[in-house]
């Protein structure tokens, strides 16, 4: 069975929205895995930091549309970027985006 969730704008609006995180307590669907997937919707100029839930993982990025940069890497739409041993991103919207965060396990 699949849980689901509805999605509401102004919860990622220049902030992380989780939607997926293996602690049945936290926001989101619940999966048996040590992931978070969060998602946002950045305005241009806006920064935001993202901290890792375990500094063991990585997080795969996805940029969905619009330019952004994180730790100082630009990227623009469809791009994805793959980042490990690091304990904080921080992703400046260059211009309007949109933008997925899946935090997984490296190892």
């Amino acid at each position: 069975f699949y849980d689901q969730i509805s999605l509401k704008l102004e919860d990622r609006k220049n902030k992380f929205q989780q939607i997926v995180s293996p602690n049945s307590d936290d926001a989101g669907v619940t999966i048996n895995q040590d992931a978070w997937f969060n998602i946002t919707e950045m305005d241009a100029e806006k920064e935001l930091e993202y901290k890792l839930h375990n500094p063991k993982n990585g997080v795969y990025a996805f940029i969905l549309e619009g330019d952004v940069s994180i730790n100082e890497e630009k990227l623009n739409r469809r791009d994805a970027l793959g980042i490990q041993e690091v304990e904080l991103l921080t992703i400046v919207a260059n211009t309007d985006a949109k933008l997925l965060l899946m935090e997984i396990p490296m190892s």
